[in-house]
Formats: C-alpha cells, sequence, structure tokens
C-alpha cells in the first residue's frame, strides 16, 4: 500500500510540473499527501488496539504472551481442551469402592484395606495445622489420601511400621505407578493405575484377606465393574499389591507382575460451573470442542455427554486406536471425532496436526512438559497457569491464570471482538486516505488548482486520521459475535467485498471534497474553495466514522455506548472549525474564515455519506432480508 501510494503521488507530481505549476508548492503538495495517503500510522493503531485488548484479558484471566496471538485466537475454528482442570473442577472425591468383589458407596465405607494401600501410592505432601490436616498433591492422589483421612484421623499410624524405599513413578505409557516398602526382613510393592493395564500384571485377588487366583471369569467381572463406574463419569484407579522377602537389583517396571489385585477406587470431578454454556456458545459460533483426556473411554464419554461436547453421531477414539492409524487416514476422519481417551502426550502433536491439516485454526492446552511439542504445533498454545510446568509456559502463546475451559471462550470471544474492531479501524483509515488521494489526483487531471496543500493534508491525517480509528477500537462488543462462523484460515481482511467497499467510499469522499472546492473556486477565490475543500474532508472523514462502526444502521445503535468516538468526532469537528476563525492559525493553514452559507455547504456535502450509505443499507436489508447482516451466523 505504501508502494502503491509513493507511486500516485509521484504521478501527482509529474502532472502538476507538467501543468505549469510551481514545482517547489507540487512538491510539498506531493509529500503531504504521501504522508497522509500511506497508513503510517496503522502498525501504531493495531498495536495500541492489541495492546488495549491484552491488558483487558489479562483482568480476565488470559495472560497473552504473543500480541499477534490475540488475532489467531479470535479465528479458532477448534479448541483441544484437556478434561481434568480444565473442563471440569479438578477436585477429585471418592465416591464408591469395589473391594472384596463388592460395590460400596463411600459414605458407607469403615477402615478399607484399599484406601491405605492406594495412599502409600502417593506422592502427597500431608501437614496438620490446629488438628485439621492439610493435603497437597496431584488431584486423584489427593482424594485417595483426604478419604483416608475421613475414615482415620489417626491415619500415620498405619504407616508406623512401614519406610519407603523407592519408586517407579507413574508413566502416560505403562498408566501405573509403583512404590515399594520395607516391613520388617519382607518388602511390599503396591501399584496403582488404569484398572484395565493394571489386570494383566495380576495373577491373584485378595477376598476377605485371603489371596485367591485370580482367572479370566474373574478378570471379566472386575472390567465390567469398571466399564459401569465409569459409565457413571467416574475415575477409576486400580490397586494391587505384592508381598516379597527380596527384590530386584534393578528396579523398574518388570516388578510389576505376579500382582495382587486389591480392588477399584472410583471417584467424581464435576464440571466447572459454566462450561456446559461455553461448550454451547462454542457449537453456536462454530467451534468445533475436541476433549483430550487420559481417562477410560467410558469416563470420558459420560463426562462429554453431560457437559455437551459428545452429540449424536460425533466418535470417540482411544490412543490405542490412534496408534493403529495412518497420519493421512486421522486426517481424513478427524472432523468426526469429539472425544480422544487413554491419549499420550504424543498423540496430542498428531490430533493438531490432523485438525490443521483441514484448514482448521487450532487452540490446544496443555499443562506437562510433554505437552510442550503439542503447543508449538497448534495455532495458539494454551498453558495452564495453576498447574501448568513451565516448560509448557514457555511454549505456549497464551497462559490461563485460572485453567478454566470458560475462560478460554471468553478470550475466544475477546479475541473476535479486537480482530473486528481492527477491521473496522483499517476500513476507516484507507478509505479516508484513499479520499485524498482521489481530491488531489482527480483535482489535477480536471485541470483545477490544487484543491489542498501540503499543511492542510498534514492536519487531517493527524487530527481526523487516528483519533478515530483508535476510537473505532474501542466499540463494544457485538451480541452477535459468538453467534459467527469463525473466519478461515488463510481469509484475507478484505474479503467479503470490503476492499471494493472501501474504494467506493474513499472515492465518495474525494469526489465530494472536489465538489466543495469546486463551489469555492467558482463563486468566491481560490482561498475560500480550498477552506471549504479543507474542512469539508476533514468534517466528512470524522463523520464517515458513524458508518464504519456498524454494518446496521448508525441509528440503530446507540452512539453514546461508545464515548471514545464521540469524543474523537466533536473534538476534530472543533479543531477544524477553530482553524478557519482563529486569524493567527488560519494564517499558517492559509485559509479564510467562512460565511453561513459556506458552512451549510460544508455541512450538506459532510452528511451526504452518511445517508448514502444508509440508504443502501436499507435497501440491501430489504433485498437480503433482516439477516444480511448476520449471512455469517450459523
Amino acid at each position: 500500500m505504501g508502494l502503491t501510494a509513493l507511486g500516485i503521488c509521484f504521478v501527482i507530481f509529474i502532472i502538476g510540473v507538467l501543468k505549469k505549476i510551481d514545482p517547489i508548492e507540487m512538491f510539498m503538495t506531493s509529500v503531504g499527501l504521501a504522508v497522509a495517503a500511506i497508513p503510517e500510522g496503522l502498525p501504531a493503531v493495531v498495536t495500541i488496539l492489541l495492546s488495549i485488548g491484552v491488558t483487558k484479558m489479562a483482568k480476565e484471566n488470559t495472560i497473552i504472551r504473543q500480541l499477534p496471538a490475540v488475532e489467531t485466537l479470535g479465528c479458532s475454528s477448534v479448541i483441544c481442551s484437556d478434561k481434568t482442570g480444565t473442563l471440569t473442577q479438578n477436585k477429585m472425591t471418592v465416591t464408591k469402592i469395589f473391594e472384596n468383589n463388592t460395590l460400596e458407596s463411600k459414605d458407607f465405607l469403615k477402615n478399607k484395606n484399599i484406601l491405605y494401600l492406594a495412599s502409600m501410592c502417593t506422592n502427597c505432601d500431608v501437614t496438620k495445622d490446629n488438628y485439621k490436616y492439610l493435603v497437597s498433591g496431584e488431584p486423584t492422589e489427593k482424594a485417595i489420601v483426604e478419604a483416608v483421612l475421613n475414615i482415620d484421623k489417626n491415619y500415620e499410624n498405619f504407616y508406623a511400621s512401614t519406610k519407603r524405599i523407592n519408586e517407579v513413578p507413574f508413566d502416560s505409557k505403562r498408566k501405573l505407578m509403583t512404590t515399594i516398602y520395607k516391613t520388617g526382613n519382607n518388602y511390599k510393592i503396591i501399584t496403582k493405575g488404569a484398572p484395565d493395564v493394571l489386570l494383566t500384571r495380576c495373577n491373584k485377588i485378595l477376598i476377605h484377606g485371603k489371596e485367591i487366583i485370580l482367572d479370566k471369569k474373574g478378570k471379566d467381572h472386575i472390567l465390567e465393574v469398571n466399564n459401569n463406574m465409569a459409565n457413571d463419569a467416574m475415575r477409576v484407579i486400580g490397586v494391587s499389591y505384592l508381598k516379597t522377602n527380596s527384590l530386584p537389583k534393578t528396579i523398574d517396571e518388570n516388578i510389576e507382575k505376579n500382582l495382587v489385585f486389591v480392588g477399584l477406587i472410583g471417584m467424581i470431578d464435576p464440571p466447572r460451573n459454566g462450561v456446559s454454556k461455553a461448550v454451547n456458545t462454542c457449537r453456536q459460533a462454530g467451534i468445533k470442542t475436541a476433549m483430550i483426556t487420559g481417562d477410560h473411554i467410558l469416563t470420558a464419554k459420560a463426562i462429554a455427554k453431560d457437559i455437551g461436547i459428545l452429540k449424536a453421531g460425533d466418535k470417540v477414539i482411544t490412543g490405542e486406536e490412534l496408534e493403529k492409524m495412518s497420519q493421512e487416514e486421522l486426517e481424513d476422519n478427524i472432523m468426526d471425532y469429539s472425544v480422544f481417551a487413554r491419549v499420550a502426550p504424543e498423540h496430542k502433536v498428531r490430533i493438531v496436526k490432523a485438525f490443521r491439516k483441514k484448514q482448521n485454526v487450532v487452540a490446544m492446552t496443555g499443562d506437562g512438559v510433554n505437552d510442550a511439542p503439542a503447543l508449538n504445533v497448534a495455532d495458539i498454545g494454551i498453558a495452564m497457569g495453576k498447574g501448568g510446568t513451565d516448560v509448557a509456559k514457555n511454549a505456549s502463546d497464551m497462559i490461563l491464570a485460572d485453567d478454566n475451559f470458560v475462560s478460554i471462550v471468553e478470550a475466544v470471544k475477546n479475541g473476535r471482538h479486537i480482530y473486528e474492531n481492527i477491521k473496522k479501524a483499517i476500513h476507516f483509515l484507507l478509505a479516508t486516505n484513499i479520499g485524498e488521494i482521489v481530491a488531489i489526483f482527480f483535482g489535477l487531471l480536471l485541470g483545477l488548482n490544487t484543491p489542498l496543500v501540503a499543511i492542510q493534508l498534514l492536519w487531517i491525517n493527524l487530527v481526523t486520521d487516528s483519533l478515530p480509528a483508535i476510537a473505532l477500537g474501542m466499540e463494544p462488543v457485538d451480541k452477535d459475535i459468538m453467534h459467527k462462523k469463525p473466519i478461515k484460515k488463510n481469509k484475507s481482511i478484505f474479503s467479503d467485498g470490503l476492499w471494493s467497499k472501501i474504494v467506493l467510499e474513499g472515492f465518495m469522499i474525494g469526489i465530494l471534497t472536489l465538489f466543495a472546492f469546486s463551489i469555492g473556486n467558482s463563486m468566491y477565490n481560490l482561498t475560500v474553495a480550498r477552506t471549504m475543500a479543507f474542512t469539508s474532508l476533514g468534517i466528512l472523514e470524522l463523520l464517515h466514522s458513524l458508518n464504519v462502526r456498524t454494518n446496521q444502521s448508525i441509528f440503530k445503535e446507540n452512539i453514546f455506548n461508545n464515548m471514545y468516538l464521540l469524543g474523537a468526532i466533536v473534538l476534530g469537528v472543533g479543531l477544524q472549525v477553530l482553524v478557519t476563525i482563529i486569524p493567527a492559525v488560519s494564517k499558517v493553514f492559509k485559509v479564510s474564515s467562512l460565511n453561513p452559507v459556506q458552512w451549510l455547504i460544508i455541512i450538506m456535502i459532510s452528511i451526504t455519506p452518511i445517508i448514502v450509505i444508509e440508504m443502501q443499507k436499507k435497501l440491501n436489508e430489504i433485498k437480503f432480508g433482516k439477516t444480511y447482516f448476520a449471512k455469517q451466523k450459523v
């Protein structure tokens, strides 16, 4: 745009010289026009609007690390979200226990061996404050320890005769964790994790204190109970142990075999408040929400249905099934899936790439070190502020301070709002800049004197361009903004006829400025003509900001909703009038005072674009119906 404007200014200079206009005056006019025509203020305006938006978003628990991420967020068409802590409250509570081949509610638990064993296979910190226990740690493990505390306030006595000597940490591939304790001369190995995985390592089951051979029928019964608990939206943890009088030299996952199965612990992590509404808002906005979790497929399905992610026709896939699919096959079918269960971190990268291959703008949440690659691959990586690692945060474009999915949706809404306001500012700046070029260029082609001199062009550029453009960026949120489809990935900001609209509006402003100049030139003198052109152009541009702020009639919008714009218009018009009535100032700007008739002509010319564009809007509304301006609604 800058090169085009410079080229036009050079042509204007040549035409002026050929028409024997003073070369110095023509050079100054061309330079002034170049300054006015080249949208050099556009980067500053965009940066200011992004900064204002980012500041507002930070107050709403969304911290943007890269300014361009705001636009990307507003264009998101897929949000891949973790379940625990983002869609749910991350407040696990033990609700059911399956032990001794019996399923019991937590309310009837009394000194359950399974809870004590499971609590020994955790890494929670327990402190005592005024006779009250405070537990900190990973939510699942925390829920187990808290369940023990509810049974036995002196639970530490249970561990008095044992000492932890080693650990095989939880691994997302194994889906198991093991701790090793020494009791006298013997050792106790305790393993907890995904029931379906754990059962493959067990050959016995503990029933009423007796270790019994666990056959296929017994395992099938346990898996059935596990599935029933998972269908009730529970996260289910299996617990097992092994007593031995010796340990291998190398402590690794190979010790997780020939275990004695103890039972299942079922816990609930309720959905966050407002998540269902946020998911529905995404659906209305044309945004697909995909849930990614390490939970059992039935647990994932139950929760996804509860919060509205899984609808009729949507599919669920597990990490194991993903492993068997080629990337091409995944890409072909990716839009069918809304829930990804038993997923490992490396699967997330494949999922993001598949969604992006379908020309989606993908937002991806993550908190762990292993999530960093997926956050990098996504169009916008979202790290958790509370539970996220530094690695995940450094790989992200945005940090969610409250780890809440609702905040992501609100951030998308803000991103769309900021994008629309920047689009309005660009629309206004380019239309008014084209108007200035048209006025000078066609004035010379028609054999007229230059309608505006350099200092007048610079004043217009300073006063009537910048303030309204920034004020347009302060427009309140459109109430229908989350009822529109996402902006396509490769879609130009000038698509949907915006560029032709800008050009036509620019020509209208330029021609009307020339019309004011022609009237002044024919009825009065060159100074008055330039004054009328100068004042008309300034007021034309200021009032045109009202046309740009909405696609609907300006009379349907409350101008007082944006006091910044109203203030910019009043201030701009006031300064424009002062330039013509203060003698010392008018001398500098080479203008003269105007009489009432001349002011009436200027006013009529200045409101003409409003009348013309209002008529065009009304005709469009009649032609296409009431939904014309919401044609991008889902």
